[in-house]
């Protein structure tokens, strides 16, 4: 059996060499590179060969790769770079890695047609001045097939341990057996659709109730069918920690099993919890774990592996990983990034995948992967996909750079700053929103990040200049504002509070992502099968509108395992907990806790829809009912907080926990049996309405129809989270408790079809 293996990913593999070094340089776009080949190659005679295919083998390796170029008249063989600024800023690993390419083309070349010796050449392009640098070399088919052997012998032994886990795994994979014996109600169902999903390469919306095992039930015949279907990977992404947890225990689970898979299982952390050295920057000339990356490298990724092979679990969690890069004095951080290629399941936030620059789907495309992704509690991907496609640019931050920019960027970035002012004193309110981003401020914005991209080529900033914060946010805020459509809103908010002395107060610009489904669907396309679940998906035609799900999705809603009698759901219809009658529902609130908490004492948890309203529930709360025992969350709470206000929900524990609908403890919360035996839900949690969310309902009317745009932008993210905010009260089979939904409108029969079908509403 070969293992397949593209040039590029060969020579990454052997030839990098030297310090990891993250310093910002402007990189052409991938558009700008393509229009450079085609520039340099356009440039040749006639008779010039592009994209040569090319093939070799050695033993059990099958290398190949499409050459950039061949000029058979003079027998040159070129592998062509684009860059900008000056070519000194072309990184020595990176160089290492284009010769090693070239090389290996050559020597497939001659191996194809029989050449004796070929002139080996690397092109620079640069792609602002269309300036050509050649390197070349003559090398004869001796020494190239030496040096193509030698990556070879280097890649192969790594293969081979690679290639014969994969078979062992796939073997271990096809008879695993489910590893509690029996399925729980519904998890069977759950997991036939999910095998079939994979098999078939589509994409799944699974609703599913908490108590069923939804990561096990998608997990396990997710793996079951990768011998099968040939998948090379599987992401599990969550939004939170709670999810990647549980995502990790799922798969401690199947390791432990007689017959163990062994998957191998990376978590990836966030760079800032990875970071050895905050305070210094990603380069060898000031972090000495970037000093020597790629040539401690290959040892340190063996001994990962092998660590984990010698683990119960063979889980690359965090401290794993750092342990690992401590020992060969490596970044922890850009160490767990590498291990991705050698890993068989992937669990990390959603980011990883679906942001615009996101790290796995980006490997995904440059390796060809074969991948499935499980996205864990699917309904947070909405507003997440939002933020990630949302940016803003702050004439703040235009301020500080124009005061530290050099004297070549003080034109673009001052003829910005009068375009933005002009646009400021045109609006008449503070919030405006527009049809499109205005042209001449779009062109300003233009200049000045191409004049910022011209100037780094020659004349790198630090990592903390302010003209270097600036262009970030300027970049992205143009790629999105180029991209616009009905998907988006272009808004402008102005500071009227802010800037005093100014005659024109400073604004901020915003391309607003309003629906993600025309990012998400490129991601949902680039993976064989995708599976979005969770225990609030419905109603199911907002999400495949919002996520942008592929019109033949399969759909499945998997029954509760409660029965009706375990949960008393109960509507108090003679209060408003609109903003209007807020002072005039606190009583009613208190009393009810208070009546409910005397008739059953145990822990509950109360939730309001803002910490102002919180604080004035709880503060009646005490003193009209001092004997209750009450917790509250309060803004900012870190882990630390967060875990002791759970840590209060103890089996023998009794009061109210009051928190914010649709925060950290609306969800992701686990507190079975009688740490939690009812919660107050003192809110529809609609979204507030403002300027912002009315011009948001208005894109939602012109793209869905006017019936739709309320429900989509208030009504089902609202009723979304007092479904999982409930959702908290029964876990098991054998939980009992009681949900109070506190507000008039739940009596409507529209509101009352978004409840779970197995509640019985009183």
């Amino acid at each position: 059996m070969s293992y397949a293996v593209a040039v590029r990913a060969l020579c990454e593999f052997t030839a990098r060499e030297g310090d990891l070094d993250l310093r910002f340089t402007p990189a052409p776009s991938g558009l700008e590179g393509m229009a450079g080949h085609a520039v340099v190659t356009g440039r040749r005679g006639p008779a010039y060969e592009t994209e040569v295919a090319l093939s070799g083998q050695y033993d059990t390796l099958l290398v190949r790769g499409r050459a950039d170029g061949y000029d058979p008249v003079a027998n040159r063989l070129e592998e062509i770079k684009t860059y900008r600024g000056r070519l000194d800023s072309v990184r020595d690993n990176h160089r290492a890695a284009h010769w090693a390419q070239a090389r290996v083309y050559a020597h497939l070349l001659c191996q194809a047609r029989g050449l004796a010796q070929v002139q080996v050449a690397l092109v620079y392009f640069n792609v602002a001045t269309e300036e050509e640098t050649v390197l070349a070399e003559s090398r004869d088919a001796a020494w190239l097939a030496a040096f193509f052997q030698e990556q070879c012998s280097r890649f192969l032994a790594w293969a081979g341990t690679e290639l014969a886990h994969r078979q062992a795994r796939d073997a271990a994979l096809e008879k695993l057996a489910f590893p509690h014996g029996e399925f729980r109600s519904g998890q069977r169902e759950l997991a036939v659709s999910v095998y079939r999903t994979a098999r078939d390469g589509r994409c799944l919306m699974a609703q599913a109730p908490t108590g069923i095992g939804k990561t096990l039930g998608t997990l396990f015949p997710l793996l079951k069918a990768s011998p099968g279907t040939g998948l090379d990977k599987v992401f599990f992404l969550a939004a939170k920690g709670s999810g990647r947890g549980l995502a990790l225990d799922a798969l401690d689970t199947l390791n432990a099993q007689p017959a163990a898979p062994g998957l191998r299982v990376l978590d990836l952390v966030a760079r800032d919890k990875a970071c050895e050295h905050p305070d210094k920057a990603c380069h060898g000339d000031s972090c000495p774990l970037a000093q020597g990356f790629y040539d401690r490298l290959p040892a340190a990724r063996e001994a990962a592996l092998a660590v984990i092979q010698d683990e119960p679990h063979g889980r690359l969690d965090a401290p794993t990983v750092r342990a690992v890069a401590r020992a060969h004095q490596l970044c922890p951080y850009y160490l767990s990034q590498e291990l991705i290629r050698w890993s068989d399941v992937v669990v990390g936030d959603y980011n990883y995948y679906y942001d615009s620059t996101a790290m796995l789907h980006g490997l995904t495309q440059a390796n060809q992967w074969k991948v499935a992704v499980l996205v864990d509690e699917a309904h947070n991907l909405v507003e997440r996909a939002r933020r990630m496609y949302t940016s803003e640019l702050d004439q703040l931050t235009l301020a500080a750079a124009r005061q530290a920019a050099p004297k070549p960027l003080k034109k673009a970035l001052d003829g910005l700053q009068r375009s933005w002012t002009a646009l400021n004193k045109k609006q008449v309110d503070a919030y405006q929103a527009y049809e499109a981003a205005p042209a001449g401020v779009l062109a300003a914005v233009q200049k000045a990040v191409a004049a910022i991209t011209e100037y780094l080529g020659e004349s790198p900033l630090a990592q903390d200049d302010p003209v270097l914060a600036f262009y970030f946010e300027a970049l992205h805020f143009m790629r999105l504002a180029e991209q616009f459509g009905s998907h988006a809103l272009f808004d402008v908010t102005r500071a009227d509070g802010r800037g005093q002395g100014a005659k024109t107060p400073p604004s901020t610009l915003c391309v607003r992502n309003v629906i993600p489904a025309p990012y998400l669907a490129a991601r949902h396309a680039a993976a064989h099968a995708t599976v979005l679940f969770s225990g609030t998906l419905s109603p199911q035609q907002f999400y495949r509108d919002t996520l942008g799900l592929p019109a033949d999705a399969a759909w499945i809603d998997v029954a509760a395992p409660f029965q009706a009698e375990q949960l008393a759901v109960k509507v108090v219809g003679n209060v408003s907990t609109r903003y209007r009658d807020r002072e005039r529902s606190l009583a009613p609130i208190v009393d009810l806790i208070a009546a409910e908490y005397a008739r059953r004492p145990g822990n509950y948890l109360g939730f309001l829809s803002s910490f102002d309203y919180l604080r004035q529930v709880s503060d009646l709360m005490r003193q009209r009912h001092p004997q209750v025992p009450i917790w509250l969350q309060t803004p900012g709470m870190g882990e630390a907080d967060r875990a002791a206000f759970l840590a209060r929900f103890t089996e023998s524990g009794q009061g109210v926990g009051f928190a914010v609908l649709g925060g950290a403890f609306s969800e992701g919360v686990d507190l079975p049996g009688k740490r939690l035996i009812g919660a107050f839900i003192a809110t529809l949690g609609l979204p507030q309405v403002n300027a912002v969310n009315e011009n948001i309902k208005r894109a939602m009317d012109l793209r869905y129809g006017e019936a739709q745009g309320y429900d989509y932008t208030y009504l089902y993210p609202g009723m979304q989270k007092v479904v999982q905010a409930a959702g908290r009260v029964i876990r098991t089979e054998q939980d009992v408790g009681t949900v109070h939904l506190i507000d008039d409108r739940y009596r409507r029969a529209k509101v009352r079809n978004l409840l779970p079908s197995w509640w019985r509403v009183d």
